[in-house]
């Protein structure tokens, strides 16, 4: 509630207009930037995919998303970062079909 430039009271003191305030770099952390976007896009290209991984794609090619996220949610350790996980799989199963 407002201040009601009031001497007593839950609302008592002098009304003074709320400052805005410059968002913390907390708020920031963990935004992908381009640089690592591409350092990302690099390392995945190089690297591959994991056995898990193409298993995964594998499941979600044969319409077997309950199997394949069960799967990663064993493998990765939380279900929001299986969803994730998969589905930066099925974009890239989708992109090979095509």
């Amino acid at each position: 509630m407002a201040k009601a430039s009031i001497a007593v009271g839950l609302n008592k003191g002098y009304t003074v207009p709320r400052r805005s305030t410059r968002p913390r770099p907390s708020r920031r952390k963990g935004l992908q930037g381009k640089r690592r976007a591409i350092a990302r896009e690099v390392a995945r290209e190089v690297a591959g995919f994991a056995p898990y991984e193409k298993r995964m794609m594998e499941l979600l090619r044969n319409n077997l998303d309950k199997r394949a996220m069960r799967l990663c949610k064993r493998k990765i350790g939380t279900h929001q970062r299986a969803k994730r996980k998969m589905d930066e799989l099925a974009g890239f199963a989708r992109g090979v079909k095509k």
